[in-house]
């Protein structure tokens, strides 16, 4: 009897262990990523830094919509603002343990407040996250007050930092980037196969395409799906002490400790099989137009319908015709039997 209480007493010992090294891992993650790691906003009259909005808690329930944000900081001079290479709105809905990405094309021509029209990747060279959050609000119609940055380097770091993800590349893939001395060049063969940081990124950038930007975004959040899955194996929940401390420098966000503790939880539950992909502008909802080089002139209502008609949960309709039809199944197979 006593061997069994020790035993006992070394489990809870290691459980107590394992709980507070997690938790100080973590603790520690969201401390250094409110810090500004990739974007440093100057003032553009040289006055005081405008002091971002306060974030009301999170109460784990509501949906919840955070920009999600990679930057191009190649060429950056006198702590400049990096363009927005890519931006995508993910919206998490807790009672349906569901979430929809949306990808912003970077061309589309929309209203930023304060600053007249412009492409939306432009948003946060004009004011930093908190203006590109503003300006997907107004154009989404949905509350964005949340928001996730990285860079080329911090994509890389996180896809080497869980193994590499599994991606079945459609095609043959090559570009040769002349600004950066063949450091961002792009050649990938086609197939299924293991990409690491380097990879990953490459299979993300790449846009020459017949579709260009439209195909790139498809690719975008096919890959991110890939990680979401990925990080709810048990490996990587064994390693995440390792992968927080190996991304930390190259991510930024404005979620608190708190809210971030809340979305882990969430995001252990959340179906990472099936999420919801759109594009932004959805075809047939925009127009090009040439009067500020090739941009996008999106139908903002029409938008906005749709992105709430896809947000919306199954009608009481839908779901007592899927009923029916589970029963009319059930009935045939027990009739056989």
């Amino acid at each position: 009897m006593r061997i069994w209480k020790r035993v006992l007493l070394l489990m809870l010992v290691v459980i107590a262990t394992t709980a507070g090294y997690y938790g100080y891992s973590f603790y520690e993650f969201a401390q250094n990523i409110q810090a500004p790691n990739v974007v440093t906003p100057a003032p553009p009259d040289g006055g005081a830094a405008t002091k971002a909005a306060e974030i009301p808690e999170w109460d784990g329930q509501e949906r919840v919509n955070i920009l999600l944000m990679g930057v191009d900081r190649r060429g950056m001079k006198n702590n400049g603002l990096p363009r927005s290479d890519s931006m995508m709105l993910v919206s998490i809905d807790p009672a349906s343990k569901r979430y929809d990405l949306f990808s912003i094309l970077r061309d589309t021509y929309v209203d930023i407040p304060g600053n007249g029209s412009s492409r939306i990747n432009s948003a946060i060279v004009d004011g930093g996250p908190e203006l590109a959050m503003k300006t997907v609000s107004q154009f989404t119609g949905l509350p964005v007050d949340r928001y996730v940055i990285t860079d080329f380097e911090g994509f890389k770091a996180l896809i080497d930092a869980v193994g590499g993800v599994e991606i079945d590349v459609e095609k043959n893939m090559y570009y040769h980037d002349p600004t950066d001395k063949g450091v961002y060049d792009i050649n990938l063969k086609k197939g299924v196969q293991q990409l690491d940081g380097n990879k990953a990124l490459q299979y993300v950038r790449f846009r020459h395409d017949a579709t260009s930007d439209y195909t790139r975004t498809e690719r975008q959040r096919k890959l991110l799906a890939a990680v979401a899955s990925q990080m709810k194996s048990g490996t990587s929940l064994i390693q995440l002490p390792s992968i927080l401390k190996q991304v930390a420098p190259y991510i930024q966000t404005n979620i608190s400790s708190m809210d971030m503790l809340k979305l882990s939880a969430l995001g252990l539950k959340l179906d990472t099989m099936q999420p919801g992909n759109y594009q932004l502008p959805p075809m047939g909802m925009f127009r090009e137009s040439h009067k500020a080089g090739a941009v996008l002139i999106p139908d903002v209502d029409q938008i906005q319908s749709f992105i709430q008609e896809k947000l919306e949960p199954p009608t009481e309709t839908m779901q007592q015709e899927d009923n029916k039809t589970d029963d009319s199944t059930d009935s045939k197979d027990s009739t056989r039997m």
